[in-house]
């Protein structure tokens, strides 16, 4: 009982503290379960490309010089093409510069649904800083790291106050679906064990992966048990190292000659692809690297790296999923399980449902505590 009570007050605490932060990050976490599809979808609402007869797309070399002819005082960074027939190609010129061409034409477009970007960018921001800018992001970020961190207390010592002492069906069934005709306490009490309940599995995941993405130790840990070495540091995506800096390709002179012949190389090696995206080349360069994503992003047991010679279009290197190291791949799993990417829209499905249970976790978790404020301090005026 001693026990009990103490892992009761821990949660009841960490609740507290925690709540409106946890509520944020669960709110903003339903907003961001279909980010990906919802931008594709708003992009090809907003252009609505004329697919020309035959269907075929301008060679990638094409495109590329009709888009310098139309921006020369912009130097192209990367390329990302999708196989997509009523997709724009993008281009990236710099950081948070993209825009999307019409890849028959090769006819400028645009930045994209700049609503819904702007949109979930404002939901990304909540949900990792806070929506704070600048030098506070430091704090935004530490705030929603302890915070998760004690989320994730929040869910562990819930399921343990959850776990009848007494295994009945009668108990099972009052703790584990909704009861009709409850209002109040009673009712806050019955919904909080119910969602809890039944989305505390996939509440672990999201949240202990939140605690890997928010702290480097943490993120060293799981390298470490899956008995790899830890990278100096994580890129963008959830991958080792920062890749090239783009300041650095800016300045460089771009050199397409040759780029149709290994693009088309890379596609005739990946027939099943759905976007590929690839630096553009400069004049130094003897090889070329593309990566291939056979999925619509999120799932890199379905992502490949190719990387080919310049001059013979032969391939030197090719790398997927199962290549990397067993600490790699755990990193990975655990920063796409966080969204639910990892297991495509079924994992995104189930992540924004849990979020939502979240939301409702909280909400009832704090209507608990002010119930029981409001009677301490019945008790109390009673006393006096």
């Amino acid at each position: 009982m001693i026990l009990r009570k103490t892992i009761f007050w821990l949660h009841l605490v960490s609740g507290v503290f925690a709540g409106i932060v946890v509520l944020i990050m669960s709110v903003t976490g339903v907003a961001l379960m279909y980010q990906k599809q919802i931008t594709g979808w708003a992009d090809k609402q907003q252009y609505k490309m004329q697919i020309p007869p035959g269907g075929a797309p301008l060679l990638v070399q094409a495109l590329l010089e009709k888009y310098r002819a139309a921006r020369p005082d912009v130097r192209p960074v990367s390329v990302s093409l999708s196989s997509d027939p009523e997709m724009p190609a993008a281009i990236v010129s710099g950081p948070n510069e993209t825009t999307y061409v019409n890849p028959y034409t090769g006819e400028i477009l645009g930045k994209g649904a700049e609503g819904v970007r702007t949109f979930f960018k404002a939901m990304t921001d909540w949900h990792r800083w806070l929506s704070l800018s600048g030098e506070n992001r430091g704090i935004g970020r530490a705030v929603t790291g302890v915070c998760n961190f004690m989320y994730l207390m929040l869910v562990i010592t819930g399921f343990y106050l959850w776990f009848p002492r007494k295994w009945k069906s009668g108990i099972f069934r009052g703790i584990s679906w909704f009861r009709p005709g409850l209002s109040g306490r009673l009712r806050d009490s019955n919904w909080h064990y119910v969602f809890g309940f039944w989305c505390v599995v996939p509440l672990i995941l999201i949240v202990l992966s939140g605690v890997v993405i928010s702290y480097s130790w943490a993120s060293n840990l799981v390298f470490r048990l899956s008995g790899s070495i830890p990278p100096a540091r994580m890129g963008p995506g959830g991958r080792p190292g920062g890749g090239v800096p783009v300041s650095r390709l800016q300045g460089a002179p771009v050199d397409i000659q040759g780029l149709d012949n290994v693009l088309k190389t890379v596609q005739n090696n990946a027939a099943d692809w759905q976007s590929i995206n690839f630096q553009i080349p400069s004049s130094g360069d003897k090889a070329l690297t593309f990566s291939v994503d056979k999925s619509l992003g999120g799932q890199p047991q379905m992502r490949s790296t190719i990387t080919l010679d310049r001059l013979s279009g032969l391939v030197i290197k090719s790398e997927g999923f199962d290549n990397m190291d067993r600490g790699m791949r755990a990193r990975l799993w655990m920063r796409f399980v966080h969204t639910g990417e990892y297991y495509g829209v079924l994992g995104q499905t189930i992540a924004g449902v849990a979020s939502a249970a979240g939301v409702v976790l909280v909400w009832t978790g704090i209507a608990l505590t002010f119930r029981r404020y409001c009677s301490w301090m019945k008790r109390r005026a009673q006393l006096a």
